[in-house]
């Protein structure tokens, strides 16, 4: 995914860029960045790889160098950022959190107008947010220049761009990734999450709607572009990748997950008796403690993540040292388990493979009984509008490749959007193959309905192309 921050100060914001950035490290593995204007107006940037340390150990000797009264990080999952540009349009500084589908396309045509060259990444791809860059110079403005980004691009891309005057954030097309401005005496910034701030002063002042584009400084901030009126923005934030103090359209990420595990039980009335409710740590916990309050069964943690080394599963590349991690970071706690039907509640199914782990581990640690209730419905479609993960082929999904066996290689959007309904057989006749292969003793998927009512937000602003593939 990946996340930024940006401040605009009277005073040196050099520490607050530091704090605001850190806190979002949950949203990516790979890179951090950060780049200011100093005293003298020049820009100056530091990029580390946090594949292997926290953002904090990376950054904290860097930060003695990187003063100035404005700048801009961010956590990147692919990209180095932010990148520094010098063009017709002045010098600016800039960073970006999405993903352009159709980036090939553009960068031929990009080519084609006269622009000379891309500089590779290693692994032979260009930097996405170059790409930006480039189509940003094709206006004689800045402003324009974004918003070609929005019509140009397939996908999604919000941004923050950083220059000598102030700084400018810009949602993406349909905003489904957000932008937060926060305000304190003397400062404005800028966040992916609103919880980012607060520890540092600032207060909520304006959450940007999709395609809206602001400008601040130290002094206002000012509406350049108005919001558009139609919304996507990615349930998913409130699913997993959010972190519960974060807010989005002003629904909390803990309270979200709360209401998902009511319904979840609500649907389960009376179907399961398990002797404890848990959640798979960290993103299910908090649909546990929904679902147990509701069902009035105990919450229990029969396991615990040890984080100091590895807060993330999929931090590795290869997908077998991820199972491994994923293995090695919970620990049992066995009188919580022996004899226990336990129903456990992860944040989502993808490729089944460490959810089948936890669940032979916790057989192994003699659990009579292990129901699963993931906290949305059967992924189905691999998300084309964020970098929801780094599988390459649908095929990766434990769904796509059930369905394949039942149905051959060739499956009609027809045929898939009746493994989307939760009404048919063939959503049933998949659930039961997912079980069986995963050894689960029952299992249950979060309704459609039921998830996007647990956000309390319109159906239609909510994006849900990765489980019924509409966009």
């Amino acid at each position: 995914m990946g996340g930024y921050f940006g401040v605009a100060s009277k005073d040196d914001c050099s520490l607050d860029l530091f704090f605001g950035v850190d806190y979002h490290s949950h949203l990516g593995t790979r890179r951090g960045g950060i780049a200011v204007v100093n005293s003298d107006g020049h820009f100056s940037r530091s990029i580390h790889n946090i594949q292997n340390s926290p953002f904090r150990t990376k950054f904290e000797n860097d930060m003695e160098d990187l003063h100035g009264k404005m700048g801009i990080g961010c956590i990147s999952d692919y990209e180095p950022q932010p990148l520094l540009v010098h063009s017709h349009l002045g010098n600016f500084a800039i960073t970006t959190v999405g993903i352009v589908t159709n980036k090939d396309e553009l960068v031929k045509e990009v080519l084609d107008s006269g622009y000379t060259h891309f500089l590779e990444m290693s692994g032979g791809e260009i930097n996405q947010t170059e790409l930006i860059v480039a189509l940003i110079n094709h206006k004689k403005t800045i402003v324009e220049g974004i918003k070609f980004v929005q019509e140009k691009i397939k996908g999604s891309i919000s941004m923050l761009i950083l220059t000598q005057d102030g700084i400018y954030a810009a949602r993406d097309r349909l905003g489904r990734t957000p932008i937060e401005i926060g305000h304190k005496d003397g400062a404005y910034c800028a966040s992916f999450e609103n919880f980012a701030y607060a520890n540092l002063g600032y207060t909520d002042y304006h959450e940007l709607g999709p395609a809206e584009i602001v400008f601040f400084n130290a002094d206002k901030m000012e509406i350049l572009q108005q919001p558009g009126k139609e919304m996507k923005i990615c349930t998913f934030l409130w699913i997993y990748y959010g972190y519960p103090t974060a807010c989005y359209e002003g629904v909390n990420v803990e309270a979200m997950r709360y209401n998902c595990g009511r319904f979840l039980a609500r649907r389960d009335k009376d179907s399961v008796h398990p002797d404890a409710v848990a959640g798979v740590p960290d993103s299910g916990t908090a649909h546990a403690v929904g679902y147990a309050n509701e069902a009035g069964i105990p919450f229990t943690r029969p396991f615990i993540k040890y984080t100091p080394t590895w807060s993330r599963s999929f931090m590795p590349t290869n997908q077998e040292i991820r199972n491994q991690v994923a293995h090695m970071k919970l620990i049992p706690i066995q009188d919580l388990i022996k004899g226990k039907k336990i129903l456990l509640i992860d944040d989502s199914i993808v490729r089944g493979t460490q959810l089948r782990e936890t669940t032979d581990y916790l057989y192994k640690s003699g659990a009579k009984e292990v129901h699963i209730r993931p906290a949305c419905p059967p992924l189905v479609f691999g998300c084309k509008y964020l970098n929801f993960s780094r599988s390459k082929s649908e095929m990766d999904l434990i769904t796509r490749r059930i369905i394949r066996d039942f149905e051959g290689e060739n499956v009609s959007d027809e045929v898939l959007t009746k493994y989307c309904d939760p009404d048919t057989p063939e959503y049933a006749k998949m659930v039961e193959e997912i079980r069986k292969q995963l050894h689960f003793t029952t299992l249950r998927f979060h309704r459609l309905d039921d998830m996007l009512d647990s956000t309390g937000l319109p159906h239609e602003k909510l994006c849900t192309y990765c489980w019924n593939g509409k966009e």
